[in-house]
């Protein structure tokens, strides 16, 4: 597995989801993300065929294209390894990442999706480098998740070494306790990529994150 340097996977994650974005262009939503202290995006699109995919994933490569942002792709390591993307999430339904590793993604970032201890621990002996936890919060934007507890988060933050990222209904109203339950990383959908100003959204939480993280 590559050595990476931990604190890239750190602050606000913004997932960009097109059944969310009110038909704007993914781009534009993660441009305005990054501008407001995004430094991590994922597209995710349970929609559209993967060449579409893989054409919106090259715009969003031009877009993440700064030294301390990466672009992440939901679930299609094959859309990922053809954008020359930074990194692949997996669901526990998705290739392992034990295959994705040894076989597809050797030298990319790899984040697994993780509702227990038992399934975090897996991940990253397998050769993730980060886990989620979620959904923490009620959300409308995925369908079928498993939900999770701050507890949850706590119990997997203390049994990994690699960071961890919290999921799932995730709003200026219950991030202090997201932070305070450990996670190195926010992820966040509706709140920025549904709001009016996704810049100022993003301003905002990323604000809170780093004013946090820095007293840590």
């Amino acid at each position: 597995m590559p050595t990476i340097n931990s604190s890239i996977l750190r602050g606000l994650y913004v997932i960009v989801d097109p059944d969310v974005a009110s038909g704007r262009l993914e781009e534009e939503i993660a441009r305005l993300a990054i501008a407001g202290g995004a430094t991590l995006i994922q597209l995710r699109d349970k929609v559209h065929e993967k060449g579409h995919q893989l054409q919106v994933a090259q715009r969003l490569m031009r877009v993440c294209s700064g030294p301390n942002l990466r672009l992440f792709i939901n679930d299609h390591v094959d859309v990922a390894l053809a954008a020359r993307a930074d990194g692949v999430h997996l669901g526990q339904k998705d290739l392992p990442v034990a295959v994705v590793r040894r076989r597809l993604w050797r030298n990319g970032l790899i984040g697994c999706s993780a509702n227990n201890v038992d399934e975090a621990r897996r991940a990253q002996a397998d050769g993730a480098d980060y886990v989620s936890v979620g959904r923490l919060f009620p959300t409308t934007s995925k369908e079928d998740t498993r939900p999770a507890t701050l507890e949850t988060l706590r119990a997997i933050k203390a049994a990994v070494s690699i960071p961890v990222a919290a999921i799932g209904g995730i709003t200026e109203e219950n991030i202090d306790a997201v932070l305070a339950a450990g996670a190195d990383m926010v992820c966040i959908i509706s709140a920025v990529v549904a709001a009016r100003d996704p810049r100022e959204a993003a301003r905002r939480l990323a604000v809170r994150i780093a004013a946090y993280q820095a007293e840590r």
